[in-house]
């Protein structure tokens, strides 16, 4: 879950969305509504930054925020607030699948440094890169449910029930994805320790 952003990433991704469907509902402002998850992004940035955690999904996700706060003001309409996260869904859709595609599966990349093994899963371990390719194409299917379903709500400005939806389904496939990518590898053969350099091994020694 770590690799993954943890239980912090996902709840610094997903509240934002829902502050602003509840200020819009309370105030039926778009700028109101930006402005308040927009906020709340900011908040939860400097509580990381008290707190010495890592800001690498704090500031990713205060980026999207941001791009859809402005787009939404921009236009005046609601629904462009969660655009950004649409296309950014869809855009890592297409990512993992090609990464498996050319058998450098995106799961791999993000659990090798975690594991210890690095990349030789990859080139001395056929069966665990079996395994990330395999976890790789369920995330491709359960993360992609989301824009399918998403999208024609988007399309046809059911802001209310884009919104809320949009909360629902934040954290819920993330938890599925990774409880599917940990039964997978349960199965997979155990992990090969990437050899560090010398100079490396002694520093740690």
């Amino acid at each position: 879950m770590t690799a993954f952003g943890g239980v912090r990433g996902m709840i610094d991704i997903t509240l934002p969305s829902l502050v602003f469907i509840v200020t819009f509902n309370l105030t039926h402002n778009v700028a109101d509504a930006a402005w308040g998850a927009l906020g709340l992004s900011a908040v939860l940035v400097v509580l990381r930054l008290l707190r010495r955690e890592s800001l690498q999904h704090a500031f990713s996700g205060v980026f999207g925020v941001a791009i859809g706060a402005w787009i939404s003001m921009k236009t005046g309409k609601a629904e462009n607030f969660y655009l950004p996260g649409l296309l950014w869904n869809v855009g890592y859709c297409v990512a993992l699948a090609i990464s498996a595609l050319v058998r450098w599966p995106l799961i791999g990349l993000s659990l090798g440094p975690v594991t210890g093994e690095m990349f030789t899963w990859r080139t001395q371990n056929p069966g665990r890169l079996a395994a990330y390719t395999k976890a790789t194409w369920a995330w491709v299917v359960i993360m992609g449910l989301k824009p399918l379903i998403l999208f024609p709500l988007y399309f046809t400005h059911n802001v209310n029930l884009l919104g809320w939806l949009k909360v629902a389904l934040g954290i819920p496939p993330l938890v599925l994805a990774m409880y599917v990518t940990w039964r997978i590898l349960l199965t997979a053969p155990p992990p090969i320790k990437a050899e560090l350099p010398q100079d490396e091994d002694e520093e740690r020694s």
